[in-house]
């Protein structure tokens, strides 16, 4: 399973290690994916989701996960999270 957000597209990143000594060693940084499921108000059933933390945040922070899709622009968001807005756009109208 790839370490991906769903919603972001956040995904791992390069980093280096420093020693005491100043050897530098290469790194990958990993972000903090969890397994949620969220409410959508719009289908009615729980969607299960593999987010970052942050996104996790975001998404309370805009009144849940069907107010956070239609407020992000789609060039932003990644495949999954744009299909996941398209069901939520087609089950209000």
């Amino acid at each position: 399973m790839p370490k991906r957000c769903q919603l972001t597209g956040k995904g791992p990143r390069a980093g280096r290690n420093v020693a005491h000594s100043n050897v530098k060693t290469c790194r990958r940084i990993d972000p903090n994916l969890q397994r949620v499921h969220l409410q959508s108000d719009a289908l009615g059933r729980r969607v299960p989701l593999r987010i970052s933390t942050r996104a996790l945040r975001t998404v309370q922070k805009h009144g849940g996960l069907d107010a956070w899709l239609l407020a992000s622009e789609d060039r932003k968001l990644p495949e999954e999270a744009l299909r996941l807005k398209r069901r939520v756009q087609r089950a209000i109208r």
